[in-house]
């Protein structure tokens, strides 16, 4: 059992950085890999961004590469989203989530999920 609470976001203008923290508890954190996702009102929830347990495989949509960067402290239990270049368009809360899934990218390969923290983008 991973019990996960996000923070870290808050109200920002475009072109500035956030930067995430998902704290887990339990002592098998470090053999989850984990994710990040974004859900927007009146959307579904999306996939940001993955990595594996060991923190050596990541994955990113297509609309934050090169300006979202995750990784995670497994010493630490915890796992971070630093977000560069914000856009409106990234608005969303952002959840957290914990899973032995080898699809990192899909919601369903996920058993654990934090309560989600807000990030708005200002244009």
């Amino acid at each position: 059992q991973v019990q996960l609470v996000e923070s870290g976001g808050g109200l920002v203008q475009a072109g500035g950085s956030l930067r995430l923290s998902c704290a887990a508890s339990g002592r098998t954190f470090s053999v989850y890999n984990m994710g990040w996702f974004r859900q927007a009102p009146g959307k579904e929830r999306e996939f940001v961004a993955a990595l594996t347990w060991s923190g050596a495989t990541t994955s990113y949509a297509n609309s934050v590469k090169g300006r979202f960067t995750i990784s995670r402290d497994n010493a630490k239990n915890i796992m971070y989203l630093q977000m560069y270049s914000l856009k409106p368009e990234d608005t969303a809360v952002y959840y957290c989530a914990a899973g032995a899934t080898v699809d990192l990218t899909t919601v369903s390969g996920y058993a654990y999920w934090g309560q989600g923290t807000q990030v708005t983008v200002s244009s």
